[in-house]
């Protein structure tokens, strides 16, 4: 078996098929024998169809299996060098910081070469060097309230506290906002992040402190959250996507909607139509929903959604099907999807014209036709009630899923906001699954749903160019609700 591999397989099996056709032309096998072989050829072709698929490896190029699972991603060779898109807000000031910066000049009084003095020569031109440094700065700030007594009564009258010196002592926005900042979104765990204020401030944070200026934050962005829901029902193209997340030890899911500059997640304990109805976003929005094929967004309840196919996964799916049977159909779909891709990126419209569309529409069809084809047939399990079938294998599965949902999967052609890919919900997911390699993720339920709406916030912020500590500053100061002046 060590020498057996795809090629020899299939060669061998169609070597026999041909020999069997060959004496079968010749009348040299009875019709009985014939009927009985040509089925054992069905089901063998079938079998070996499903063991190709099995014996394959799924790797990040041609499965949803991620880059960390299978070895070195070949397609991120040579892009080391590239250019972020996800880093808006670098340049943003930090409203609570200050930048000193001073010019000092480095006078030339004499010539290096022959010693003539140049004191009284101007220069003609400057090279310049610059430090940039950091100075950590704590301010403290001592508040004294007035206490008197009447003299007239002889009673105390105290002066009154602002409302946000509610005790003896109590930390700023910017303390918060740092620890917010290390905790939520550089994913640092409780310990090192009061290890780090405490280098910082010179006293040490305690764990159940920080938590509450998590749960602070979380409460601050209600209203935000809601607005957010409001926004994302009236965009024309969502993108939507689920994963998994630990809580408490129980496997839950975070559900993502992403549209424009927002992003919204939100965990439930249910993958499916449960965890939607909960959401209250997909039942009630009437656009285009961009997804990977889940079943549970194709539900009859939510008539009003169109729907569109992440081609990412589509185009890994083919390259499976074609290197673990080496089906024709396969690639050149692949390819043909690739290609429409490509001249929609190129197009000014981001659109194919009627007459382009309809090329493509034909191709599709006739390559799903061909597929038809070239598989192997799927028999009536015998003797199963209502004539039920044999376990399909993944490219049987898929052909039928690119059929149905035709319209779905060419979308991107037909519609310019419509993207090729579903890339933009799994990048706003992604940091979810950084989270849960770090820590574990959450032991109660309340602070992962207070992590999924800080990271929702500090990434939709990020995505409108607002710094973090900027953006939890306005947050938990009230000024993200203040009205803007005329």
């Amino acid at each position: 078996m060590s020498t057996v591999n795809q090629a020899s397989l299939r060669d061998e099996f169609a070597r026999l098929k041909g020999e069997f056709g060959t004496l079968t032309a010749a009348g040299k096998v009875t019709s009985e024998m014939a009927v009985l072989v040509g089925a054992m050829m069905m089901l063998l072709e079938l079998m070996v169809a499903i063991f190709l698929e099995k014996n394959t490896r799924k790797n990040n190029r041609n499965s949803s299996l991620s880059s960390s699972q299978t070895g070195e991603d070949e397609s991120a060779k040579g892009t080391s060098g590239a250019k972020s898109k996800g880093s808006g807000g670098q340049g943003q000031p930090f409203d609570k910081s200050r930048t000193i910066e001073s010019t000092q000049t480095i006078p030339v009084s004499t010539c290096g070469c022959c010693g003539e003095d140049l004191s009284g020569v101007d220069a003609s031109e400057h090279e310049r060097r610059t430090r940039i440094d950091i100075v950590f700065e704590k301010t403290i700030e001592h508040v004294d309230a007035e206490i008197k007594c009447c003299p007239a009564c002889a009673k105390r009258t105290k002066g009154e506290f602002a409302a946000d010196l509610m005790g003896p002592m109590q930390y700023g926005l910017g303390v918060k906002a740092y620890v917010v900042n290390l905790l939520a979104a550089q994913m640092v765990s409780l310990n090192r992040t009061a290890k780090l204020m405490h280098s910082i401030l010179g006293q040490r944070i305690a764990e159940a402190t920080m938590l509450r200026f998590v749960m602070e934050l979380y409460w601050a962005l209600g209203r935000w959250e809601e607005a957010t829901v409001e926004a994302l029902l009236a965009s024309a193209v969502i993108h939507v996507d689920e994963t998994s997340m630990k809580v408490n030890g129980r496997n839950q899911w975070v559900h993502v909607v992403s549209a424009g500059n927002l992003v919204l997640k939100r965990v439930h304990p249910k993958r499916g139509l449960e965890a939607i109805r909960a959401h209250d976003i997909i039942p009630r929005y009437g656009g285009v929903t961009v997804h990977d094929c889940w079943a549970s967004y194709f539900s009859a309840e939510f008539g009003g959604v169109r729907h569109a196919l992440c081609g990412s996964h589509l185009l890994r799916e083919l390259s499976f099907v074609e290197e673990s049977n080496g089906y024709v159909w396969a690639g050149n779909l692949r390819r043909l999807l690739q290609q429409a891709c490509a001249e929609v990126s190129a197009s000014e419209t981001k659109c194919l014209e009627e007459a382009a569309y309809a090329r493509l529409q034909r191709r599709y069809r006739n390559l799903l036709t061909r597929a038809e084809r070239e598989m192997p047939p799927i028999p009536r399990r015998q003797g199963a009630p209502r004539g039920g079938k044999v376990a399909k294998s993944d490219a049987h599965n898929l052909c039928e899923r690119l059929r149905k949902h035709e319209a779905a999967v060419l979308l991107f052609a037909k519609e310019p906001l419509v993207a090729f890919t579903n890339n933009r919900a799994e990048r706003d997911l992604r940091m979810g699954k950084v989270k849960q390699k770090v820590s574990g993720c959450f032991r109660t339920e309340r602070y992962a749903k207070a992590y999924c709406r800080i990271s929702s916030y500090l990434q939709s912020m990020a995505y409108q160019g607002i710094n973090p500590l900027v953006a939890i500053q306005m947050a938990l100061g009230g000024q993200l609700y203040a009205e803007k002046p005329e």
